[in-house]
């Protein structure tokens, strides 16, 4: 089911940190670092990668990842407090703490096997 892109929200979150660690706060509104708004992106290292991500995802639901190791940027640049998680297990089984809209991480994905994006 694809969400309603018009919709917009700016959300900063202070306590991204608290939530996961690594996380940090920017701001979710338009096209940001090549991640337009509504989508998560995965960039293929620890940097923004001249803003080109290497994955997206705008639909809600899982998103299984193949072929993906090492630390890598994961960017919540979603809409109206839609949250992002990261998760070991097929199908969005397994999943860490919610990464909240406006905020990204450099994670190591070699133990990841799913992005789980959810309302």
């Amino acid at each position: 089911m694809k969400r309603a892109a018009g919709m917009l929200a700016v959300a900063t979150v202070a306590s991204a940190g608290a939530l996961l660690p690594n996380a940090t706060a920017a701001q979710a509104a338009g096209t940001i670092q090549g991640c337009p708004s509504g989508y998560v992106c995965i960039y293929p290292n620890a940097g923004w990668n001249n803003g080109r991500p290497s994955l997206k995802f705008y639909t809600y639901g899982a998103h299984n990842l193949s072929g993906q190791y090492g630390v890598k940027r994961f960017f919540n640049n979603q809409t109206g407090g839609a949250i992002a998680r990261n998760c070991t297990g097929y199908n969005g089984t397994g999943c860490g703490g919610a990464q909240t809209p406006g905020t990204y991480g450099d994670y190591n994905y070699t133990p990841y096997n799913s992005v789980l994006l959810q309302p």
